[in-house]
C-alpha cells in the first residue's frame, strides 16, 4: 500500500508559468506543468485533489484548496473550470423529442446553447439529491445543480424527464 503525499502551502510552491500553464515546485523539484484531478468530483468540490504531472503521475493530493492562500487558490479554481467546463443550465427554454432524440435550448452560465441527447438513460443522470448531469450527443455535460430551483416553466419542461 502506497503512502498519501499531501501538498499544502508549506511544502508546496503553485505558480503560473510563461506558457500559462500551472507549475510547482515541491521537494526541490520543479514541474513546469501539473494536471488537477478531482477525486470527487461531485460530492467534494475542492477537496482532494490529485496533482499529476505530464505524464499522469500523482505528485500528490491537495487536501482542501482553501487550506492555500487567496492567489493561490484563484490558481486552482481556473485550472478546475478550465479541465471541468461543465456549463450551468439555469432556465430552459425549450425541449422538442424527435425521433428517439431531445432538441435543448437553454440558458448557462456561459450564456445560451442549443445541444441534442439520445433519449437514453445513461444521458440523464440524477447525480446526488436534486443534481442532474446531462450528455449530449457530442459527448458534452451539462450541469442543474438543483432543479427545483428552476424557474415554474423551466421544472415543467423537464418534470416528465425526472
Amino acid at each position: 500500500m502506497s503512502e498519501i503525499t499531501y501538498l499544502k502551502p508549506k511544502n508546496a510552491k503553485f505558480f503560473r508559468n510563461n506558457n500559462g500553464f500551472l507549475g510547482l515546485k515541491f521537494n526541490d523539484v520543479e514541474y513546469s506543468r501539473v494536471n488537477l484531478i478531482k477525486a470527487f468530483p461531485f460530492s467534494y468540490e475542492n477537496k482532494f485533489i490529485s496533482v499529476r504531472d505530464k505524464e499522469q503521475n500523482e505528485i500528490g493530493i491537495i487536501e482542501d484548496i482553501s487550506l492555500f492562500p487567496e492567489e493561490v487558490q484563484k490558481l486552482f479554481t481556473e485550472e478546475i473550470e478550465r479541465r471541468y467546463y461543465l456549463p450551468k443550465i439555469t432556465k430552459i427554454y425549450s425541449i422538442k423529442d424527435e425521433f428517439g432524440y431531445s432538441n435543448w435550448e437553454v440558458e448557462t452560465n456561459y450564456g445560451r446553447r442549443k445541444f441534442t441527447i439520445r433519449r437514453d438513460p445513461n444521458n440523464f443522470v440524477n447525480i446526488k439529491a436534486n443534481m442532474i448531469l446531462i450528455i449530449d450527443v457530442d459527448g458534452n455535460r451539462y450541469e442543474i445543480p438543483d432543479y427545483t430551483k428552476l424557474d415554474k416553466k423551466s421544472f415543467k419542461k423537464i418534470e416528465l424527464l425526472l
